[in-house]
């Protein structure tokens, strides 16, 4: 077995330590119930935080032998970033669940990363040459650096979420209810990307297509999907498959966001079949588990995870991608659409920090920001790299 093989292998290991520990942490959810349920409760949390450092140590040997393999930091590609940033938000909860022993951060910390780690596994994992501007040791300690800094904001997001399923009453009609089931319906659409990449790559579906890029040139792309959208003068070359109903300019890529519009579509038929079968709202379901958990401790978690998340974010995606930028491209800033993004991710979290402290926005105002500053990391992550085109493209 080489390398490549037994990286494959432990990631592969650490998925299912992942999934394992998410359903001990619900065993571990304490309930009312008397007859030593508090106790049963504990022994589940400890063997899951057991099973869920098994797994991230199985993902730490991936990176290490990916990382060896390919002689750089496997952080190059999307299927690289993607899973090491799955495997930081679980390093960063472990540290957070040493701290507080809050069994309930497991059972939403681990599906997120379990979902990332999926939304990882739909990438090509081939290993290729990195490009020229990606040559650098720099790469290592931007790309590895923002991925730490992000992975601990998404634990305040974490926190932030369970506060807003126990603090949102499920049965009233509230602005609060709605915005809490949008993001667990964007949660859903993550799996539904899953389930049709899986699908249609199950079918072998193949459609190769002509086009003209930004730079005038002719370019070659083969579409993994019926084409929804079309590539810049796009001109199909494969018999009996769908031609694109739309063809968009140079600065979108249309093969990703027809990928992002069939997630859109499978993901709300999977949200539509589990309200239809369970007749309730996600919220509804899940409001029982977090009945017991303390609000002003989820609050001061969520706080924390920020103040550490915050410089350790602002050194990697500010500070070291300047550097890295100037030695890669002549210039510390350029506007590229993942500066950008970087840039207002920085100022939310800023924003975030002061309303806190200035404000006093504590309680279910925190929260909802813990949220919106991680769907500005995930639209980052997925919506930048995906659609729209720039210098971070091979991302």
């Amino acid at each position: 077995m080489n390398l490549i093989d037994l990286s494959g292998n432990l990631l592969f290991v650490a998925f299912i330590a992942y999934l394992i520990g998410t359903f001990l942490f619900g065993g571990a959810i304490k309930t009312s119930k008397p007859d030593g349920a508090e106790k049963r409760a504990n022994t589940w949390g400890k063997l899951a935080i057991i099973v869920t450092i098994i797994g991230f140590l199985a993902q730490l040997g991936y990176f290490i032998t990916r990382w060896i393999h390919t002689g750089h930091a496997p952080v190059s590609n999307m299927f690289e970033f993607t899973t090491a940033f799955g495997m930081f938000i679980i390093g960063a909860f472990i540290l957070i669940y040493y701290m507080y022993r809050l069994s309930v951060l497991g059972l939403v910390a681990l599906p997120i990363a379990l979902l990332i780690i999926a939304y990882a596994a739909m990438f090509p994992n081939e290993v290729t040459p990195l490009v020229p501007s990606l040559q650098s040791y720099w790469l290592t300690i931007h790309v590895i650096t923002a991925a730490l800094g992000q992975s601990v904001l998404a634990i305040s997001a974490v926190a932030g979420l369970i506060y807003l399923l126990k603090a949102v009453d499920p049965k009233v009609k509230s602005k609060g209810r709605f915005w809490l089931e949008a993001v667990l319906y964007f949660m859903v659409l993550v799996i539904g990307f899953v389930a049709v990449t899986v699908i249609f790559r199950g079918m072998g579906y193949e459609a190769a297509f002509t086009y003209v890029d930004k730079n005038g040139a002719q370019q070659e792309i083969i579409y993994n999907m019926p084409a929804v959208f079309g590539m810049n003068e796009s001109e199909l070359l494969t018999d009996n498959v769908m031609e694109p109903l739309a063809e968009m300019p140079p600065v979108i890529n249309a093969k990703k966001l027809t990928v992002v519009f069939w997630s859109f579509i499978a993901g709300s038929i999977l949200y539509l079949l589990i309200r239809l079968v369970t007749r309730r709202r996600i919220l509804a379901m899940l409001h029982p588990l977090v009945q017991k958990v303390n609000l002003n401790l989820l609050d001061e978690i969520g706080y924390r995870s920020v103040l550490i998340g915050f410089p350790i974010f602002s050194l990697g995606a500010l500070v070291f991608a300047m550097i890295w930028a100037q030695e890669a491209w002549g210039r510390f800033w350029g506007w590229d659409p993942k500066e950008v993004w970087a840039l207002i991710t920085w100022l939310f979290y800023a924003a975030f920090l002061h309303l806190r402290l200035s404000k006093g926005w504590e309680g279910k105002k925190s929260a909802w920001l813990a949220l919106i500053g991680f769907a500005i990391i995930l639209f980052n992550l997925i919506v930048v790299n995906l659609v729209i085109a720039g210098l971070h493209s091979y991302a």
